[in-house]
């Protein structure tokens, strides 16, 4: 085993092997892994899992292969919360193999620990250190962790579980405790106000602390993550980004919020990395500019490297391979303005607001009126989970949908009459971004917002989408609607 195993394991600790530690998870069991951005997973102790019987696998957000394609594939998993990305399980999910449950990240750590149908037998958590301590003499009374390379909803599943297994991962960096700021929370009814009064601002402990009652294994590892792959920008992505840019440069000279500085979220992927790469290129002034989301990506290692970002605060490090690298390599300047923080700090609704955070995300598909549908194609079959777009949707100052208007090379529309299906309604979607234009659609009304997101749709589509409107109109009312038409529109999806 590669590393300094004495910088990695402290106190009395039940080390065993990943086939060991298995043996602490009963079939039907609730587990939950951690893991945000497919990085920070367990690797070792869940491809052990294989041979189980109807278990819960619940994560904060997307994990590697050896949950969501290993497990799918051996049936092990008969139920899943609430965010994944690999093809397997929602192949699984989409045929009805496997119960999907879906939720924001910002209210997941609280259902967790309050039960509600979700009662977590056992935690499976990757850290790059793990120590338990004897307070003076008096026996073993406090445990602790570092997580690794993202937080997610550690702190809470480590609180709801009855059982602990800890994956401590020599292929991390020990120096990753620099980078978390770990932030618990009393529950409600007695929960205190968050202090933090800058987006970097450092407030909490960079480990999780646990009861060392609970543990029941720990498991030494040396897996690097299975991280995203970023496909390069396209034609479609960069004007995406010009457009958002202007638009970005016409707020900030005019609403007061941003006179001073800028925080802005961009969601995960590859569409969200181009835009903050492109940001770079955006004349902001003197501004301070800040990152305040979920997510770390490469695109704002870029800009750090720019001296065009004062720092970011995320819950997960999900970059490429190369910017893990790069990150690594100089961890110790880097962790000077990147705070890695609990999901439900990162994506607070409350800090959001205090922030004036600009919100960009992506979704499946924008109706005529601005409601937005992240999750199911057609209405029906599941993609990711809604993640934590609605955190922002709902409380950033604007709210950004910014997607390419076709999809399938074109022959399919992503404005629509209509959506099925919808994760952010009309009142929480600000402003719309595609390669053809931007739609604010603030103080407009649903007329308004349709014409508006007309223009601004593939030229293809709009002689239909003006023709839709005019019918529409016929049936009269605040938000008119011809239900018949609207429906035809989303065939294509399901051929």
């Amino acid at each position: 085993m590669n590393g300094d195993t004495n910088a990695r394991l402290e106190g009395d600790l039940p080390v065993a092997s990943a086939a060991e530690a298995a043996e602490v998870v009963a079939d039907g069991d609730t587990v939950a892994v951690s893991g945000f951005g497919s990085v920070g997973y367990p690797k070792a102790v869940p491809e052990a899992l294989v041979d189980r019987d109807g278990l819960t696998i619940l994560s904060a957000g997307s994990v590697g292969d050896e949950i969501d394609e290993t497990l799918v594939e051996s049936g092990t998993i008969d139920r899943r919360a609430h965010f994944q990305a690999r093809p397997a399980i929602r192949e699984a999910i989409n045929a009805g193999e496997v119960a999907f449950f879906d939720r924001h990240v910002s209210q997941f750590g609280d259902e967790l620990r309050a039960g509600g149908g979700l009662d977590v037998d056992v935690a499976i958590v990757e850290a790059v250190a793990v120590g338990v301590s004897d307070s003076e003499g008096e026996g073993v009374d406090d445990g602790w962790l570092v997580p690794s390379t993202s937080i997610g909803h550690v702190p809470s599943i480590v609180r709801a579980a009855d059982r602990l297994i800890l994956e401590v991962n020599h292929a991390q960096p020990r120096e990753l405790e620099a980078v978390h700021d770990v932030l618990e929370r009393s529950p409600p009814p007695d929960r205190e106000p968050l202090t933090i009064e800058h987006p970097i601002e450092r407030v909490g402990d960079p480990r999780v602390t646990f009861d060392p009652e609970v543990l029941a294994a720990v498991v030494e590892t040396d897996v690097p993550d299975d991280p995203y792959t970023f496909r390069d920008p396209t034609a479609a992505d960069r004007e995406i980004a010009a457009n958002l840019g202007s638009f970005l440069e016409g707020e900030v000279a005019t609403n007061p919020t941003f006179a001073s500085s800028l925080a802005i979220q961009f969601g995960v992927g590859s569409l969200g990395n181009a835009l903050m790469g492109a940001l770079a290129d955006v004349e902001l002034g003197d501004r301070e500019v800040v990152y305040f989301g979920e997510v770390f990506q490469d695109g704002l290692l870029d800009m750090l490297d720019a001296g065009r970002l004062a720092g970011a605060s995320a819950t997960s490090l999900a970059m490429s391979r190369d910017g893990q690298n790069r990150f690594f390599e100089d961890i110790d300047r880097y962790a000077d303005d990147v705070v890695l923080r609990p999901a439900d700090v990162s994506n607070s609704p409350a800090l959001i607001e205090r922030f004036g955070v600009v919100g960009v995300n992506s979704a499946v598909e924008v109706d005529l009126y601005g409601n937005a549908n992240a999750t199911h194609v057609g209405g029906t079959r599941m993609v990711n989970g809604i993640g934590g777009g609605g955190d922002f949707a709902r409380h950033a100052r604007p709210s950004i949908v910014a997607l390419p208007s076709t999809v399938r090379g074109g022959e399919i529309s992503r404005i629509v009459p209509m959506t099925p299906h919808v994760d952010h309604i009309d009142h929480d979607v600000s402003v719309v971004v595609t390669e053809h234009g931007v739609a604010d659609l603030r103080g407009c009304s649903p007329r308004e917002r349709a014409e508006r997101l007309t223009a601004i749709a593939d030229p293809t589509f709009q002689e239909g989408l003006e023709d839709y409107r005019r019918r529409a109109e016929t049936s009269g009312g605040q938000t008119p609607l011809d239900l018949e038409t609207a429906f035809e529109w989303h065939r294509e999806w399901s051929r």
